[in-house]
């Protein structure tokens, strides 16, 4: 741990500071930058094409989300780590409002959606670059972690979850899962669910020197991997 700002814990993925975000937003101070993973906007609507039909204000929630985060760090330059839309024509779906939402948002400021496996290719008229890999001193930040990377990465797409037992009673939240060489970040779309840090696919990742910081109602949980419990 290489330090504090405003309460949350700074970490060190090689010469690159970290601060994980209760929004489930990654801070990367020294470079001014906000890392987002697996927003899956339109997640919604494309259920509801397929006749299961949920509440249609994911991508509003979702965006409010993002935005609490932009206002309250000031960043530079936001990266989205894949998975921003939840298929190829979530883009057409997205309502006029949310798309005016996401211009103002990237408004003075470098964007760039790293694609990911729902969305290979983003249009120019979501607005900034696309990228397949980001490097940032030395850190890849990729959609899918790499289980072949020998440096430090930054990814999303498994969705982390932490189950532990608190105050009597089982509690499941979405969270950041961190080791010495990765950092794997929660979903932040609003109907994106998650993936148990117990499953199998975690473990070739993360190896035992991980910590998982579970996102609370007012504060983030750092968590020792011996308390993780199975779904």
């Amino acid at each position: 741990m290489a330090g504090d700002i405003t309460g949350s814990p700074v970490f060190l993925l090689g010469r690159l500071a970290v601060v994980p975000d209760l929004s489930g937003a990654l801070w990367l101070p020294d470079e001014r930058t906000l890392v987002v993973a697996d927003l899956h906007l339109e997640k919604g609507s494309s259920y509801a094409t397929r006749g299961i039909f949920l509440p249609p204000y994911d991508s509003t929630a979702t965006l409010a989300r993002l935005a609490a985060a932009i206002h309250r760090h000031q960043p530079a330059r936001i990266i989205a780590l894949g998975d921003s839309f939840h298929d190829r024509a979530a883009e057409i779906r997205l309502c006029a409002d949310n798309r005016a939402t996401l211009k103002a948002l990237q408004a003075g400021r470098d964007w760039i959606w790293v694609t990911g496996n729902h969305d290979p290719h983003i249009s120019g008229a979501m607005g900034g670059d696309t990228a397949a890999t980001v490097d940032l001193c030395g850190v890849t930040l990729r959609h899918e972690p790499d289980e072949g990377e020998t440096g430090f990465e930054i990814a999303g797409h498994l969705h982390p979850a932490a189950k532990v037992r608190m105050r009597g009673r089982a509690l499941r939240r979405r969270c950041f899962a961190l080791s010495p060489q990765r950092c794997v970040m929660p979903a932040m779309g609003a109907y994106a669910g998650g993936l148990n840090l117990r499953d199998a696919a975690f473990g070739p990742l993360l190896g035992q020197g991980f910590s998982a910081h579970l996102l609370g109602d007012a504060r983030l949980f750092r968590i020792d991997p011996r308390l993780l419990l199975p779904d």
